[in-house]
This record gives C-alpha cells, sequence and structure tokens, in this order.
C-alpha cells in the first residue's frame, strides 16, 4: 500500500554519540522525534548557513524538496534519538520508498566522480581530492570519536523550523476522551512546502475514535506512537478491509475514502499521522458534527428504513460529544 499510495516511511535510530551524514532525499516529508534529545542540521536551498536545531520527543519538522539535514545523538545520551519520518515519494525514484543521496561517505556522491572532477570542483590537487573523498569510509551513520565536537544549538534557528506536539497549543480537547494537535501553516510555515498535513492524537484510556473518512481523496498514513487499541477500516460494498490489534511501533495505511475507526486499550493511544494533502476535509460518522445530524428525519427513516421513534432516539444520541467517545 505505501507504494500504491506514493508514500514513504523509515525510522532513523542513533545510539549515543551517532551521527547521521549529511544528506538530502527525493522527497519531501515530515520528521517526528519519537523518543530522546539531540541535534538537526538543516540547509535550505539556496541557503548561505545551516540553522542548528535542538530536537527533543515531540518535536515536528517539515522537510520540503532539496533541504539537506544530518542528525546527531549526545555522547552524554542515556537514550536512543528515534526520528520517524512519513512523506510524498509519488516524484521520488521509488513509489512507496524514500532515496537519500549521501554527501560524504563510501556511498556518498562525490565518490562517483573522478578526482579530477573533484579537484576541478573543490579547487583542490587531485591527491588531496581522492584523499577527502576516501577518508571517511562509513555510510550513512557513523559513532563521533571521543573529544569531536559539533555545532551547538541556536535557539533561534528553532523558530519556524519545529513545533512540539507535545506542548503546542491543542486543536481538540475533550475531557475523557482525547486531544488533538494539528500542523498547519500557522505554527509550522513550511508544511506548505511539504504539501502534506500531519497531526499528534491522544486518546485515553477505551475512548473511541468517531468513525470518519478523508472527504479529498486523500491517503492517511498512520504510526502509532504508544498505547494499544483496536483499529477498523471499512471500504466499498461495506467489506471490513482491515481489523487488527495495534500498538506501539504499529503502521497502517487508510485508503482514499475508507472509513475508520480506532479504540484504545486501557493504556490509552498516541499516533501520529499524515494525510496527502495540506489541507485534509474529513467527514465523520458519529458525534454532533456528524453527518447524521445534518439529515432530514424523513431522508434518515427511509434510508434505514426505520420508524420515526427510532430515528428520535438514534438522532437523541452523542449530542455533546464530538470526535472522541469516553467510555460509558
Amino acid at each position: 500500500m505505501l507504494g500504491v499510495a506514493s508514500i514513504g516511511a523509515a525510522k532513523l535510530s542513533l545510539a549515543a554519540g551517532g551521527m547521521s551524514l549529511p544528506s538530502y532525499s527525493d522527497s519531501a516529508k515530515v520528521a517526528y522525534v519519537l523518543q530522546g534529545k539531540g541535534t538537526c542540521g538543516i540547509v535550505l536551498p539556496e541557503a548561505t548557513k545551516e540553522k542548528v536545531v535542538a530536537v527533543k520527543e515531540g518535536d515536528a519538522l517539515a522537510l520540503p524538496f532539496g533541504v539537506l539535514t544530518w542528525w546527531h545523538n549526545t555522547p552524554e545520551s542515556a537514550a536512543e534519538l528515534v526520528i520517524l519520518f512519513l512523506g510524498d515519494t509519488s516524484k521520488g525514484h521509488k513509489p512507496g520508498q524514500f532515496t537519500n543521496f549521501q554527501l560524504t561517505g563510501s556511498s556518498g556522491i562525490f565518490t562517483g566522480f573522478s578526482t579530477e572532477f573533484v579537484g576541478r570542483a573543490w579547487d583542490l590537487k587531485e591527491a588531496d581530492a581522492a584523499k577527502l573523498v576516501s577518508t571517511q569510509p562509513a555510510s550513512g551513520i557513523v559513532k563521533l570519536t571521543a573529544g569531536q565536537k559539533l555545532p551547538e544549538p541556536v535557539l533561534e534557528d528553532r523558530k519556524d523550523m519545529a513545533l512540539n506536539c507535545l506542548e503546542a497549543k491543542l486543536d481538540v480537547d475533550i475531557p475523557n476522551g482525547g486531544r488533538v494537535v494539528v500542523l498547519n501553516t500557522v505554527n509550522l510555515p513550511l508544511v506548505k512546502e511539504v504539501g502534506l498535513g500531519a497531526d499528534l492524537v491522544r486518546i485515553d484510556a477505551h475512548s473511541m475514535c468517531s468513525p470518519g473518512f478523508s472527504c479529498d481523496s486523500a491517503y492517511q498514513v498512520t504510526y502509532i506512537v504508544r498505547g494499544s487499541g483496536r483499529v477498523q477500516v471499512v471500504g466499498p460494498d461495506g467489506k471490513r478491509v482491515l481489523e487488527t490489534r495495534i500498538e506501539g511501533g504499529s503502521l497502517f495505511i487508510v485508503p482514499r475514502f475508507h472509513v475508520v475507526s480506532k479504540i484504545a486499550d486501557a493504556s490509552g493511544m498516541e499516533w501520529f499521522s499524515i494525510i496527502t494533502t495540506p489541507n485534509p476535509i474529513f467527514s465523520h460518522l458519529a458525534g454532533k458534527t456528524s453527518v447524521w445530524k445534518a439529515i432530514s428525519p424523513e431522508v434518515l427513516e427511509a434510508a434505514f428504513n426505520t420508524t420515526p421513534e427510532m430515528e428520535k432516539l438514534f438522532r437523541s444520541k452523542r449530542l455533546d460529544s464530538e470526535i472522541f467517545f469516553a467510555p460509558n
């Protein structure tokens, strides 16, 4: 389904002192810090200076096409730095898969050029160019040696580059139900360039997320951050296409126009999702904002082939509940 939807998904895990070498990708994506804290270096297209951003659990970063990044977990860290990447691969080399282009290391771009070309490009003697290109034997990830230093994060560089979803203003807050933070062009301006919508959702123990679907032909990709529960997805002809238990580390895709609903276990559940449109519109099929509340009683009676009494009972429910339903 990742290939069908042209969506990429990946995780990067860095142990203490680990560094992901500078690279760029063939896909625009959103990064979400699942665990730990560290540093991210970002060079925007045509920028003359990198931004060095301190990152921690709950941070979301929008990474458009052409952005060069590096990541680092501090040597004194007691935990791994783990980052989730979700993005659009429709313009990438392989639908459903990110392709990264390393600038250095054994698979770096300049290992493919002749020493003549590298020397001319960098104004170095060919012997020096060959030495510089071959000095880093690793590929992708290295562990810095004792004493190696990287730039310190700059507080001002974080502005407009990262949003902490665990600390941000809530877009939805339903007591005993759940909470939502939506990434948008106001709280994270680069979301517009990425072309994706994203949100962090946390629902409480045994709460339910209303059945609903994306109205704008978008795919939804969801990664369960923590907790556990059950999910059901229903497609055309009323066929249940997915019914499974999900827990921290699970990833699933909701195809276009399919209806999805989730119920949390006793631990509650938290997930991070992207939608393949920057301004997604959802239609809910339960709760006070559902389509049922808008449909006239006569149409509802005819559609369900039911009595006026049953229609009144049905319409009288969920008058105060929105998209999350606490257990009775």
